[in-house]
């Protein structure tokens, strides 16, 4: 996260981690304010064992492009719409990258869908989470099936 502040919208990616019985680390990394910090995070994390990294900010919403700068590894910006436009400027800050520079983008504040995403990539070399990605799309299918039913 760009700032503490920023827990509450990333809480639902780390649930959805969870869920899916995926570990992962969670700490404070400014762009502007401990540039040094998120590079070293963004250096390290394949080392660490991190598979994906995601990366949420608002207002200008650097942090997704510096870490993208300092690793191969993917990463995927949650923008945060704490910010006066309402995080559309951390959305356009996130999408529009440099070439060169790639970050995925999910929508603003949506953090289990950033969480699900980082899933995702993983479950390309991991069967067991792709079945258990599988069964939780199951289990939305099949609530979507009884709300309909009980119209």
């Amino acid at each position: 996260m760009g700032s503490a502040s920023d827990i509450e919208q990333v809480r639902p990616c780390a649930e959805a981690l969870e869920e899916l019985g995926i570990a992962y680390e969670l700490t404070v990394a400014s762009a502007h304010r401990t540039p040094e910090r998120a590079a070293e995070l963004a250096r390290t994390a394949r080392e660490r064992g991190i598979g994906v990294i995601v990366a949420a900010a608002g207002w200008a919403a650097h942090l997704p492009g510096v870490l993208a700068a300092y690793t191969t590894l993917p990463v995927i910006g949650l923008p945060i719409g704490s910010s006066p436009l309402g995080g559309t400027d951390a959305l356009y800050a996130i999408v529009q990258m440099p070439p060169g520079v790639p970050v995925a983008c999910v929508g603003i504040d949506t953090g289990r869908n950033a969480g699900l995403l980082a899933a995702q990539i993983l479950a390309v070399a991991d069967r067991e989470l792709a079945g258990r990605l599988e069964g939780l799309k199951k289990q939305m299918a099949d609530k979507v099936l009884a709300a309909a039913e009980k119209l």
